[in-house]
C-alpha cells in the first residue's frame, strides 16, 4: 500500500482533517494507496505558502525559471518506469501504452514551457504606451482522473513557466502520479512554495481553492456541470478563471474520404483510455451510402482492442476507472439499444458482483444513430462510437454542430479544398484534418459549453499572464 502525506511549502504534512482517502486499482477493484483528505485549513496553508514564494518566484529572470522546468523534465524522465506504473494502478491504462499516451507529454511540456518562457516577449512598445505581460501570483489547478499527470502539468508547468506559483487539487480517484510529481518537483531542487498538492474531496478542497481570496487565477478541467460551479464559486472573489470541459465531437467521413483511414482514426481515438478522454470523436458522421462499408470496417477494426489485464502486453483498452463509471457507460448502452440503434461490436456490461475483478467494458460501436437520441448527444465518458448517416455534406456540417458542446472535431475528406471548408464550418476550438497527429504546442480548447480559455503551447502560456498598460509622455 503507498501512502503519501499533502505537499505543502516543499514539505510534506498529514492533513488537519485527521482523516485519509483510500485509492482504488479499477483492475482489481482492491486499494492500493491511501492520501489525505485534506480540507479547508490545509488549503489555506498551501495558498499562503504559495503566496510567500510568488514575489522571488516572479523576479526570476524567464531563463532561471526555465532551468528549473528542463530540471525536472530530467527526473520525470528518470522516473517515468515508477509513474507508468503508478498511472496504470490508478486507471487502469494498459502497462504498453501508458508511457506514450499519459508520461511523454508532460516531459516534453516541461522542456516546450522552459523554451517558451525564454523566447516570450513580456514587454512591447507602441507609440505612445508599453504593454507588459507579468504573472498573476498564485494559480489553483483543479483536475481530473482521466490523464491524471498531463491534466496537472499542461496547466502548471505552463503556469510556472510564467512566472507564478501553483497550488494542484488532484482528483481524489487518481492522486498518486500527482504527488509523485511533488517527488519530483523536491527533486528537482524547486524553491520552498512554487509547487503545493493538497488531495481530498472536490466539494472540500476544490471548492475552497476556488473561493479563496488569495487564488489570483484558477485552472479547471472536468465535466461542464462542476465547471459551471466551480467557476460560479471563483467569481466570487473575481479571479482568472480558465475552464477545459466536455465535448461530443464529431469525426466527418466526407464522399470520396479514405473510410479505412477514418476507422483505424476513429477507433483508436476512442477505444485508447477506455474512452474516457474528453476531445474523443464518439459521433462518426457518414454518408448514407458507405454505411455499409464502414460498418464491415469498423468490425474488423474493432476485434484489434483487447479488453483485459492492463498487465498483459495484448491487451489494448483497461478497465474504466470506476464503478460510478462502469454503472455509468452500461446505461448508456441500455439506452442505445431502447432508443433504436443496432449494437455491432461490443456488448452490454454484466451487473458487477462481489466476484466481479474490474470495470471492463468491451469496445462498443452502434449503427443507425440518430442525433436525438441519448447516446448522441451525452458525453459517455467510455469506449462507444454512434454512428450517424447523413446525405449532403450540408447535412453532415449541421449534425456535427447540432450539439451544446463545442470541443473538437476531424473531416477525412481527399478534396483538401472541400475537407478544410468543412472544418472551418465546425464551431469547435480544436480540429484535425485526416486525422493529423496534433501537435502539442497547437492551442486546445473548446467553444459554447467545452470551456473558456486554451491550453497548449505560447496560447496556453498566456492564459498565465495579465497584461498591464503604461501610458507615456
Amino acid at each position: 500500500m503507498i501512502e503519501y502525506k499533502l505537499f505543502i511549502d516543499n514539505e510534506w504534512r498529514e492533513s488537519q482533517s485527521g482523516k485519509t482517502i483510500s485509492v482504488e486499482d479499477p483492475a482489481t477493484r482492491e486499494d492500493f494507496a491511501s492520501v489525505q483528505r485534506g480540507n479547508e485549513a490545509d488549503v489555506a496553508a498551501a495558498v499562503a505558502a504559495a503566496k510567500e514564494a510568488s514575489e522571488d518566484w516572479g523576479a526570476l529572470s524567464p531563463r532561471e525559471r526555465a532551468g528549473y522546468l528542463r530540471s525536472l523534465a530530467d527526473v520525470l524522465e528518470a522516473h517515468s518506469d515508477e509513474m507508468c506504473g503508478i498511472i496504470t494502478s490508478e486507471i487502469g491504462m494498459p502497462r504498453a501504452h501508458v508511457f506514450d499516451w499519459h508520461v511523454a507529454a508532460a516531459i516534453s511540456g516541461a522542456r516546450m514551457y522552459a523554451d517558451i518562457a525564454e523566447a516570450y516577449e513580456y514587454t512591447a512598445e507602441q507609440d505612445n504606451y508599453m504593454v507588459i505581460k507579468e504573472p498573476f501570483g498564485v494559480v489553483a489547478g483543479i483536475t481530473p482522473w482521466n490523464y491524471p499527470l498531463t491534466q496537472a502539468t499542461t496547466k502548471l508547468f505552463a503556469a510556472m513557466a510564467a512566472g507564478n506559483t501553483v497550488v494542484l487539487k488532484p482528483s481524489r480517484q487518481a492522486p498518486v502520479s500527482c504527488l509523485k510529481l511533488a517527488e519530483c518537483v523536491l527533486e528537482a531542487g524547486f524553491p520552498k512554495g512554487v509547487f503545493n498538492v493538497v488531495t481530498g474531496v472536490g466539494g472540500e478542497v476544490g471548492n475552497a481553492l476556488a473561493a479563496h481570496p488569495n487564488v489570483d487565477a484558477l485552472s479547471f478541467t472536468g465535466s461542464t456541470d462542476a465547471g459551471i460551479k466551480v467557476g460560479q464559486l471563483a467569481l466570487t472573489t473575481v479571479k482568472k478563471i480558465t475552464l477545459e470541459l466536455g465535448g461530443k465531437s464529431p469525426l466527418i467521413l466526407l464522399p470520396g474520404g479514405d473510410a479505412r483511414a477514418a476507422v483505424a482514426a476513429i477507433c483508436s481515438d476512442v477505444f485508447m483510455n477506455t474512452g474516457q478522454t474528453c476531445c474523443s470523436f464518439t459521433r462518426f458522421l457518414v454518408p448514407r451510402d458507405r454505411c455499409g462499408e464502414v460498418e464491415a470496417l469498423i468490425k474488423e477494426e474493432a476485434a484489434n482492442y483487447i479488453t483485459g489485464d492492463p498487465g498483459d502486453e495484448a491487451t489494448v483498452v483497461g478497465p474504466l476507472v470506476s464503478e460510478a463509471a462502469y454503472r455509468k457507460v452500461k446505461g448508456y448502452i441500455e439506452a442505445g439499444l431502447s432508443e433504436g440503434a443496432r449494437l455491432v461490436c461490443g456488448k452490454v456490461p454484466e451487473e458487477l458482483t462481489d466476484e466481479t475483478k474490474g470495470y471492463f467494458v468491451e469496445p462498443a460501436v452502434f449503427m443507425d444513430v440518430t442525433n436525438d437520441m441519448t447516446i448522441a448527444r451525452d458525453e459517455i465518458f467510455g469506449p462507444v462510437i454512434s454512428v450517424i448517416a447523413y446525405d449532403t455534406v450540408d447535412e453532415a456540417v449541421r449534425i456535427a454542430n447540432d450539439t451544446k458542446y463545442g470541443l473538437a472535431g476531424c473531416v477525412f475528406g481527399n478534396d483538401r479544398t472541400q475537407a478544410m471548408d468543412v472544418l472551418c464550418r465546425i464551431k469547435a476550438g480544436y480540429l484535425l484534418l485526416n486525422g493529423e497527429i496534433p501537435d502539442d504546442s497547437a492551442p486546445f480548447g473548446g467553444y459554447k459549453m467545452s470551456g473558456i480559455g486554451r491550453e497548449g503551447g505560447v496560447h496556453g502560456f498566456e492564459e498565465f499572464l495579465q497584461i498591464k498598460s503604461i501610458s507615456l509622455d
